[in-house]
């Protein structure tokens, strides 16, 4: 009979065990990790832990699409990982970190964001990626980087891009008013909404890439966030944006939406990589 401090040693082999097995490559697939995207010469100490990404990609798919996903956590907490349900899958997806607060202060998560995108811009095409087909998603704080992003060109235009060369964006959840961090970082309360240069919706443009914003319900959703969304997704619209969505998931609150929102994000770049039928007769 195994003591208890025996059963829990045994139980924490056999989840790291699996945590390492599910983090391998497989035939149709490879991992790169903890790539430098940032190889200024005076970063400090956190932004060369954290400005790092990891490169998942299909071995069997040339021209393949590709989705950079920016971790959650409130622009306080987290860490890359690769999505459960976009392994195994005919894209590939970079996974990237980015500094965090209280180490820096906005705009250096966007700032991060945006040298992430440039990096793959440049170099996905070594894997066999397509330049043409980089989509941007992420949930929570990560969601709301996607969208920064992809909406005020300003950040890729500083690393030599245009935001309109990516192919979509999947925000999950994400904030359309200025990031409560943010807000925090200049005193305001997290119930307080503002909308300045920080916030998605100031940003608002009928020529910005594709986007599905999904949410949570909105009555298991943090506060206003699926509201938030919805008006992003109006202002998208009536502004004169022909390729906005919004998707809500019944019975999914903020924190387990993210799992269940990937295979529309799945859907939404399949339908914007299939093949056009050809018009000859």
């Amino acid at each position: 009979m195994l003591t208890i401090p025996q059963l829990i040693l045994l139980l924490s082999l056999v989840l790291a065990r699996t945590s390492w097995a599910q983090e391998q490559p497989t035939a149709s697939h490879q991992l790169a990790q903890d790539i430098p995207y940032r190889t200024d010469s005076a970063l400090s100490d956190h932004a060369k832990e954290r400005c790092r990404l990891d490169v998942y990609w299909p071995t069997r798919r040339p021209g393949f699409a590709t989705v950079i996903w920016f971790h959650g956590g409130g622009l306080t907490e987290g860490r890359k990982s690769i999505p459960a349900g976009l392994k195994g899958k005919d894209v590939a997806v970079v996974a990237a970190g980015y500094r965090l607060a209280p180490h820096v202060k906005a705009p250096v998560y966007i700032q991060d964001a945006a040298a992430a995108v440039a990096w793959t811009f440049r170099n996905i095409s070594r894997y066999g990626g397509s330049t043409n087909l980089i989509f941007l998603s992420g949930h929570s704080a990560g969601g709301y980087l996607s969208a920064m992003v992809g909406l005020d060109k300003r950040w890729l235009a500083a690393e030599g891009l245009d935001a309109n060369q990516i192919a979509g964006l999947i925000p999950l959840s994400p904030q359309a008013i200025t990031h409560f961090t943010i807000r925090s970082e200049r005193g305001i309360g997290p119930k307080q909404p503002v909308l300045d240069e920080f916030a998605p919706l100031y940003h608002v443009r009928k020529d910005a890439p594709p986007i599905l914003l999904i949410t949570g319900d909105r009555e298991k959703e943090l506060y206003g966030r699926y509201e938030e969304n919805a008006y992003l997704w109006r202002m998208l619209k009536v502004g004169g944006h022909a390729d906005a969505e919004l998707r809500e998931l019944p019975g999914y609150d903020h924190g387990k939406m993210a799992e269940p929102a990937l295979p529309f994000l799945l859907e939404f770049i399949a339908h914007r990589t299939r093949p056009t039928p050809s018009s000859a007769p």
